[in-house]
């Protein structure tokens, strides 16, 4: 079966996510992010550190949902997670509507990178789609 490389990328301000974290703290944290990739941000006690890893994994959450090309399902944030994987890479988890998207859509495989440089939080995904 022929397949398609798919790309999503998105670009974060940190400066955002420590408003939503001040402005709305536990109840934003719950709605968007996992307990595990909350735990990995707050294991930082240095506040803008914690802030660039939420910024990077919401990025990555972003960037997922435009790389599956799943923009208009209404995929929650927590359906996305952005793990550390063994030696230390980040990979993608899907759950829920983003694993039920992802089988729809016939994505085989995702490749994540993340990065941070001061205010600005980056992420690309690159999906391989199986073609019918």
């Amino acid at each position: 079966m022929p397949s398609a490389l798919c790309v999503g990328l998105d670009a974060v301000d940190v400066r955002d996510i420590e408003r939503s974290i001040a402005d709305f703290g536990e109840r934003y944290l719950a709605r968007v992010y996992t307990p595990r990739e909350i735990g990995y941000a707050f294991a930082s006690r240095d506040r803008a550190t914690c802030a660039r890893r939420l910024a990077a994994r919401w990025a990555a959450k972003e960037a997922t949902i435009k790389a599956l090309g799943a923009s208009d399902r209404g995929i929650p944030p927590r359906a996305i997670e952005l793990a550390r994987g063994e030696g230390g890479a980040v990979e993608l988890e899907l759950s829920g509507a983003a694993l039920a998207a992802a089988r729809e859509t016939g994505a085989s495989s995702l490749a994540v990178s993340v990065s941070h440089e001061g205010n600005l939080a980056l992420a690309v995904v690159i999906c391989t789609r199986v073609k019918p």
